[in-house]
């Protein structure tokens, strides 16, 4: 099982670059058709357009100067992802749409195994940061793979971390995931203050699920750990840099959106401070 159709969000930020070369080095290890997206987005701050209400002209022409700009960043970054199509001999191509970002995201994801996409600036404001990445989420039906804002990654799949906590996301992230893990060097599946019975976890806690990766060729080293007074978010990320993981897998808001930005949640814990990609599904 191969990842064959893989897409990634490209936009005018230096982190473009980094998730550029971790989709190019996994289009290429898997022999898959690598698709460019970027969204021209344009957002008139509200105080502006309301400055501007008594000249339509003036605001025409802003828009259209914003609008310019964005092309020509656009056209930088097109350049940029055929020469690395062209250096990586990687078949793909480019789609240049224009309107709201997490709206175009998530409507191009649904034709795709994986979409690539990166982690916003996490000081810059809560819902705007995840915004393409929920609406991706939870309307396209497809994983997504998110890039942290800071660090390089050039490639991943040799140490991978599992979160599991037995729950329907989990199970089909695990799925979903399951092209990157045959391949690598090592999978740990953690279970976080697991519970025991046919309610929870089973009788032993990721004994099942590794058993499936098992029977998949993938070699599986269960763990648990009861850290009741630490967010499972902290814990999960605490151990993945204890075991040099270069992948997290995780189902992604086990309960509402409502619910998840009221209590925090491990989803949004871990798309605020990300450290190593997260393959996210829900």
């Amino acid at each position: 099982m191969r990842l064959k159709d893989i897409l990634i969000h490209l936009d005018a930020s230096e982190q473009a670059k980094t998730r550029l070369q971790l989709a190019a080095d996994l289009a290429r290890r898997n022999e898959a058709h690598l698709t460019g997206l970027y969204v021209v987005d344009i957002v008139l701050p509200i105080m502006l357009a309301a400055d501007t209400a008594g000249g339509g002209a003036m605001l025409g022409e802003l828009l259209d100067t914003m609008r310019r700009d964005a092309l020509a960043e656009a056209a930088k970054a097109e350049a940029a992802f055929h020469e690395k199509l062209r250096r990586e001999g990687i078949a793909g191509e480019w789609r240049l749409v224009e309107g709201v970002t997490p709206e175009q995201v998530a409507l191009h994801a649904r034709y795709a195994d994986l979409t690539v996409i990166g982690q916003a600036d996490p000081s810059g404001s809560l819902a705007s940061s995840n915004a393409a990445v929920e609406a991706t989420l939870f309307s396209s039906g497809r994983p997504v793979l998110v890039v942290p804002y800071a660090g390089r990654f050039e490639s991943l799949g040799k140490r991978v971390l599992v979160g599991w906590n037995a729950g329907r996301e989990a199970a089909r992230a695990v799925q979903d995931a399951l092209p990157l893990l045959t391949a690598v060097e090592s999978v740990t599946v953690l279970t976080v203050n697991p519970q025991i019975g046919l309610d929870g976890h089973g009788e032993e806690p990721g004994a099942d699920i590794a058993l499936h990766l098992a029977r998949h060729g993938v070699r599986v080293t269960v763990e648990h750990m009861t850290a009741p007074e630490i967010s499972a978010g902290d814990v999960i990320l605490n151990r993945a840099f204890e075991l040099s993981a270069d992948l997290l897998v995780i189902g992604a808001y086990g309960h509402s959106r409502l619910r998840e930005m009221v209590l925090g949640g491990v989803t949004r814990s871990l798309l605020q401070q990300m450290t190593v990609p997260v393959l996210m599904s829900h």
